[in-house]
């Protein structure tokens, strides 16, 4: 199953060639040269980790077959919600 297609209606032959398609739109667009299609995976990544999405769903979502990738996210979604129980434990303590 596709989601991303090209204006033919067929998909991408490749992630390069989405990040290519990509990278036109944004310049033709006027966004800054660092606007990539990978910004957006990313980003994607970052939020649905900070929302609870697990290692393993990431993976699944990303293509990902690394566990070690899909951790980069999950510990840094970890890191801030230890941080904001921890902060709140302590102004609770006041």
């Amino acid at each position: 199953m596709a989601f991303l297609t090209t204006s033919t209606g067929k998909p991408f032959s490749s992630g390069a060639s989405f990040g290519n398609w990509f990278a036109k739109q944004c310049k033709l667009a006027g966004l800054p040269d660092v606007c990539r299609a990978h910004g957006l995976r990313k980003a994607g990544a970052t939020i649905a980790a900070d929302e609870g999405a697990t290692a393993h769903e990431l993976m699944a979502m990303y293509g990902w077959t690394r566990l070690a990738m899909a951790e980069v996210y999950t510990k840094e979604a970890d890191k801030k919600r230890l941080a904001k129980a921890a902060s709140e434990r302590l102004a609770n303590r006041m």
